[in-house]
C-alpha cells in the first residue's frame, strides 16, 4: 500500500496532501447474494425473536421474489466490484424447496462478472442438512453444478445431531476434495464444545487450513472458561473465522484471536435481505463498521481492520496475485483520495477508479 508515514505521537496532525492512496483490492469473504433485494423493490422484514424465525422469514421470502436470483445476485455483485471488492465467498443456498436454482442463479451472475471478480460458491444448507431431508444429495450435486465448496450451519441447535452432520459435511468434503465452511451461530459453553469436535475433526481428517467457521458468536464470550483453550484447538487445526460485524451481533475479541494464532477474514453476510434492511456490499463500509465495533483508534488497530478485508481475505481465497500487490504499479489496485489507511477506513470514501489486469474497471448495467 502507498501511503505517507503516520505523525509521531503528540506531533499533531499531518495536513491532507491531496494524493491518491493505491491499495489492495477487497476481499468479502462472507456475502449471500442469492437472498439480496438490491435493485429490486422495498422488502417489509417480519419480525423475529429466534434464529428459527429469521429461517423461516427467510425461505418465505425467497419463495416470493419477482426479480431472478441472477438478476438480484448481478445487481449486488456489480455494486461490490465497482466499490473494490476483487473476490467473494459466497454462501448460497441449497434445499429441496428450491433445488439448484440459487446456484445456478450466483454462478451465472459470477460468470457475467469473471473479468473482474472472482467467486467462490459455498453450498449453504440454510434451512437444515439432515433435518431437511434431501439437502444432503442436492448438496452433493451442486458441486457439479457451480458450487466450489461445501458448508454447514449449527450441527447441533438447527439439526439436533451434532456428530451426524460433521459426518455428512466431512464425508463429502473429502470424497470431492473440496474445504469446508460452516456456519455456527450457537453461544456459550454448548458453541465453544461444538467448535472443539469440529477443530478435533479437522485435524483427523487432515484439512488443516481448509475449513472456516462463519460468526462463530460463541468466541465473542471472553468470560467463557473454555474460551481459551477452544481458541487453541481451533488455531492447531488452522480454522479461519469470518466476522462480519452486524447490527447487533457480537464480535470477535481481534488481540486475543491474534494472541491464539486464529485468522480472521471479514465479509458482509447478508445485504438487505430477509434477515436484515442494511448493508451495503461495500468492503470499505464493512471495514470502517469492524473498526466502530471493535473501539479501534490507533493506526495499526484501523490498519487491521482493512487487512481483514483485503489481505487475509485473499490468504483464505486463495488469490494470488491480490496477495502479491506491488503498490501503485500493481495491475490489480483500487485508488483513492486518501493519505493513509487509517484515514482510509475512518472516512470511508468511494474508490477513485478500480483497476483490474492494467485497465480501469467499466461495468454497465
Amino acid at each position: 500500500m502507498t501511503a505517507h508515514p503516520s505523525p509521531a505521537p503528540g506531533k499533531g496532525a499531518l495536513p491532507r496532501s491531496g494524493g491518491t492512496l493505491a491499495t489492495q483490492g477487497f476481499v468479502d469473504a462472507h456475502i449471500h447474494p442469492d437472498k439480496t433485494t438490491w435493485g429490486s423493490g422495498w422488502l417489509s422484514r417480519e419480525p423475529a425473536q429466534s434464529l428459527a424465525d429469521l429461517i423461516g422469514n427467510d425461505l418465505q421470502a425467497q419463495l416470493a421474489f419477482q426479480d431472478s436470483v441472477e438478476d438480484r445476485a448481478y445487481a449486488l455483485m456489480r455494486h461490490a466490484v465497482l466499490s473494490g471488492t476483487m473476490a467473494m465467498r459466497a454462501h448460497v443456498d441449497v434445499a429441496p424447496q428450491i433445488g439448484l436454482r440459487n446456484i445456478h442463479g450466483v454462478r451465472a451472475a459470477a460468470e457475467r462478472l469473471a473479468p473482474f471478480l472472482d467467486v467462490q460458491v459455498v453450498a449453504f444448507p440454510q434451512f437444515g442438512l439432515l433435518s431437511n431431508p434431501g439437502t444432503l444429495d442436492l448438496m452433493e450435486a451442486s458441486l457439479a453444478e457451480g458450487a466450489d465448496l461445501l458448508g454447514g450451519i449449527d450441527p447441533q441447535s438447527v439439526d439436533g445431531d451434532l456428530h451426524g452432520h460433521l459426518d455428512a459435511v466431512y464425508a463429502l468434503a473429502n470424497k470431492h476434495g473440496r474445504d469446508l465452511d460452516i456456519h455456527l451461530h450457537d453461544v456459550g459453553e454448548d458453541g465453544l464444545a461444538q467448535l472443539r469436535v469440529i477443530a478435533k475433526r479437522t485435524v483427523a481428517e487432515g484439512m488443516e487450513g481448509r475449513v472456516t467457521i462463519g460468526h462463530g458468536f460463541a468466541l465473542c464470550e471472553a468470560s467463557q472458561p473454555e474460551l481459551g483453550s477452544t481458541l487453541d484447538a481451533m488455531a492447531e487445526a488452522g480454522i479461519w473465522v469470518a466476522t462480519c460485524a452486524l447490527g447487533a451481533d457480537p464480535v470477535p475479541d481481534l488481540d486475543l484471536l491474534e494472541r491464539h494464532g486464529v485468522k480472521v477474514v471479514l465479509g458482509s453476510d447478508g445485504v438487505r435481505d430477509a434477515w436484515s434492511p442494511f448493508g451495503t456490499g461495500s468492503m470499505m463500509d464493512r471495514a470502517h463498521l469492524l473498526g466502530y465495533r471493535t473501539g479501534a483508534s490507533t493506526d495499526a488497530e484501523l490498519e487491521r481492520c482493512f487487512r481483514l478485508a483485503t489481505s487475509a481475505g485473499a490468504e483464505l481465497l486463495g488469490s494470488a496475485e491480490m496477495e502479491g500487490f506491488s503498490g501503485a504499479a500493481s495491475p490489480d489496485r483500487v485508488e483513492f483520495a486518501a493519505d493513509s489507511i487509517p484515514e482510509l477506513v475512518v472516512d470511508r470514501p468511494a474508490p477513485l477508479r478500480v483497476v483490474r489486469g492494467g485497465e480501469a474497471v467499466t461495468l454497465h448495467d
